[in-house]
């Protein structure tokens, strides 16, 4: 297929950040698969050409718009090892290690796949797997943003003889363009084909990746594997100026996009982010981000008082606190990071009424950097976001979820389904999509113009990162004074740069027309029937 990153039609789009997913998308949807047969099949192939940022061993959430217009959230997070000992990681720092064995938690995306398969699908999960198959078994070229992950990450990834056999050639990391084939990755894709998830969390599959982290110090068990499921919910909401806005709730951080839209529509009647309230958007953005550390965590083991992070109290105590600190022009204390991106996003949508926008991720850049030889699956290190401080909400335990970044979006207008959106973007994902949507309902914007336009990030992608440095790509520079004057150090990026996240983004006209967008700043496409 040729790419475009703009698509519209009446039957179907898609939207993914690789132009093969988005091939396997379309492939799917002209064979009478569905939107979920679609997504389906374009997550598996961005497991297999995306590395860096998805593969089966890390996590998904999904929101799923049934034909009747009833939404469901999908949480396939997984949870930490029960044998996971946080006094011996004490014993070795005061913090979670970032990378390496014991970051890594359960993977939940083979199971989400069947759950997700089992809603909505036509087809059944081995033919939504077959082109991911072929392209890990012949190959295929390394896109501009893997070549990038692999050329800045090159040394470290170095220290990983895993890695190095099937990410390097040469003893250098892949270059773009050059073929990146993965046979035990294909064989294993090929036995969840033909056993379903059952090979992974407990057969055969299972068995070898236990067993090869177990030998990298990984506390992960059989058992571990085989007490997931994946978690269907009602989507967490929220009015925004009459939209109704659907995310995923925790343990996802969907609830700070709430808390930031609810935050601003009582302080601007129209959102720029290009604009003179630029700084009062960023601001929001930063006070909200604390709630993340504050307060998100597993509900099934400790409570998030999502009714008090959404009530109107707390929701004008974040605005009033925005605009008094923008008034004073005061700065905050603390050090630049660098960024780095982990995520992928798809959205689809189909004229039976069915939409879906699937966030799949391996947590950081290459994940844990823990890839197993046997299965080639290459593990998240989401568990890194756990904290080892008792007193944390988000504290590590056996058997707990970490707080997720992901966090899909759809919006509705009276009961009609309009929006439906998913970035990268790591702990920025809450104010990208806030970027898009201020773009897309108060300034009415079209997909392709919302995800194209400039944008900036406060405080990053990942954790660990400075609150208030507002990273800013080099198309709004001129923005740059204005943030400084309102006491906000500013980070200049190039243009269209990855890590402001990039984007997948569906428009659902009134009279049935979808238009669908990819991001530039990824190496994608949008298509449609």
């Amino acid at each position: 297929m040729e790419p475009s990153k703009a698509a519209s039609g009446r039957r179907f789009v898609i939207a993914t950040p690789h132009v093969l997913a988005t091939q396997a998308g379309l492939e799917a949807a002209t064979a009478g698969g569905t939107a979920v047969d679609a997504a389906l099949a374009a997550n598996a192939v961005l497991t297999v050409v995306y590395p860096h940022m998805c593969t089966i061993g890390g996590d998904l959430f999904a929101l799923l718009a049934q034909p009747d217009g009833h939404i469901l959230a999908i949480n396939g997070s997984g949870a930490a090892a029960q044998g996971v000992d946080r006094g011996a990681i004490l014993q070795n720092g005061a913090t979670m290690p970032l990378v390496g064995p014991l970051t890594i938690n359960v993977p939940g995306t083979v199971a989400a796949w069947a759950t997700l398969c089992g809603l909505g699908a036509r087809f059944d999960l081995g033919r939504a797997l077959e082109p991911a198959v072929r392209h890990a078994m012949d190959g295929a070229l390394v896109a501009p943003s893997l070549a990038r992950a692999l050329d800045h990450h090159g040394v470290e990834l170095g220290r990983y003889e895993a890695v190095r056999q099937v990410l390097f050639r040469g003893g250098r990391p892949l270059r773009e363009g050059e073929k990146l084939q993965q046979i035990a990755l294909a064989e294993t894709l090929e036995a969840i084909a033909a056993d379903g998830p059952p090979a992974f969390y407990g057969g055969r599959v299972g068995e070898k990746l236990v067993a090869g982290l177990r030998a990298t110090g990984s506390p992960l068990a059989l058992e571990d594997l085989a007490a997931h499921a994946t978690e269907i919910t009602e989507p967490l909401r929220h009015s925004f100026r009459g939209w109704e806005v659907s995310t995923t709730p925790p343990n996802s951080q969907g609830v700070l996009l709430l808390e930031i839209l609810g935050a601003l529509e009582s302080l601007t009647d129209a959102l720029d982010p290009l604009g003179l309230d630029a700084p009062l958007m960023a601001e929001v953005f930063r006070i909200a981000s604390l709630d993340r550390d504050r307060y998100l965590a597993d509900p099934r083991r400790r409570r998030v008082p999502l009714d008090a992070l959404l009530g109107q109290e707390h929701l004008h105590a974040i605005a009033d606190m925005a605009r008094a600190r923008i008034e004073t022009g005061e700065g905050a204390p603390g050090q630049a990071a660098p960024l780095q991106g982990d995520t992928i996003a798809i959205v689809a949508a189909d004229d039976r009424g069915q939409a879906v926008v699937l966030i799949q991720s391996i947590f950081h850049t290459f994940g844990s950097r823990i890839l197993e030889l046997s299965t080639g699956i290459l593990c998240q290190n989401r568990a890194a976001s756990f904290s080892l401080d008792p007193s944390v909400p988000n504290c590590l335990e056996g058997g707990k979820r970490p707080a997720h970044t992901l966090m899909p979006v759809m919006v509705r207008r009276d009961g009609r389904l309009t929006h439906v959106s998913g970035t990268m973007g790591g702990t920025a994902q809450p104010q990208i999509q806030a970027h898009l949507l201020a773009r897309m309902l108060d300034l009415r914007m079209a997909p392709a113009e919302a995800v194209v336009a400039p944008r900036w990030v406060v405080g990053g992608l990942e954790l660990g990162t400075r609150r208030d440095i507002v990273y800013i790509e080099g198309r709004a520079a001129p923005l740059a004074r204005s943030f400084e004057a309102a006491g906000m150090p500013v980070g200049m990026l190039k243009d269209f740069d990855e890590e402001v996240g990039h984007a997948q983004v569906i428009d659902i006209g009134e009279g049935g027309v979808l238009a669908a967008a990819s991001d530039p700043r990824a190496d994608g496409a949008a298509a449609a029937l």
